[in-house]
């Protein structure tokens, strides 16, 4: 049995249940946020400071940045896997690309759980 240490899953199944959970935490996040703005025209810093201070959205964020970063990676993974064919590009680009991710992932901590 042959595996690939380069996918984010064990398996292929994994990886496709693992894109569409995320998908639909990304669907709900974004339908929050735009619920909220739509529902506070007169928003202000306060306000907005206000729901992020808020422990549940933090997690809420957190879950929402983890799901991006998942989802993100699976989808490049696809993506290099089928039209990166040399050995040397593909896992220089997916080296690259997780390296990108994870500097995101941290920098998006960082913001929602600084001081």
């Amino acid at each position: 049995m042959v595996t690939n240490i380069t996918s984010f899953g064990r398996s292929g199944l994994s990886d496709w249940l693992m894109q569409r959970v995320s998908a639909v935490i990304l669907a709900l996040y974004t339908l929050f946020i735009v619920g909220y703005l739509l529902f506070n025209p007169g928003l202000d810093y306060y306000t907005w400071s206000g729901l992020f201070s808020q422990i549940w959205m933090r997690i809420f964020s957190l879950l929402a940045f983890i799901s991006l970063a998942a989802h993100a990676w699976i989808g490049l993974w696809t993506v290099t896997t089928d039209y990166l064919k040399s050995t040397r590009l593909r896992v220089a680009a997916q080296t690259l690309i997780i390296l990108a991710i994870f500097v995101y992932l941290v920098w998006g901590i960082q913001i929602l759980w600084g001081a």
